[in-house]
């Protein structure tokens, strides 16, 4: 079992930061593949970033999807078992709930983006982006 609590949503005006922090707890949160979520209202959950423990002790393969690229930058700090995604250059289209997701420590790089590939789920945090 992974216990995810989120934390740092709120509310931001385009083209501000924010960052959302996801401590993991449980005996493979160490390991696990770990990935942000978001959900907007009336639209399905599409994946953010993601990253992955690379077997040794160091994450090195991160995921990012496409409309985030160069805006978004997803980081674990190991001795915290906390991932946490910054955010820049919001935009109001950001506005979603995220969600944080831990899944086995074997995902492949192709299938970091996907839902299927996690177990467990954070609550979600609002971020709501103003124009």
């Amino acid at each position: 079992q992974v216990q995810l609590a989120e934390s740092g949503g709120g509310l931001v005006q385009a083209g501000g930061s924010l960052r959302l922090s996801c401590a993991a707890s449980g005996p493979t949160a160490s390991r696990n593949t770990m990935g942000w979520f978001r959900q907007a209202p009336e639209k399905e959950r599409e994946s953010v970033a993601s990253i992955r423990w690379n077997g040794v002790s160091v994450y090195y393969t991160t995921y990012y999807a496409d409309s985030v690229k160069d805006r978004f930058s997803i980081s674990k700090d190991n001795a915290k078992n906390t991932v946490y995604l910054q955010m820049n250059s919001l935009k109001p289209e950001d506005t979603a709930v995220y969600y944080c997701a831990a899944g086995p420590p074997d995902v492949t790089p192709q299938a970091m983006g996907a839902r299927d590939s996690y177990n467990y789920w954070g609550q979600g945090t609002q971020v709501t982006v103003s124009s």
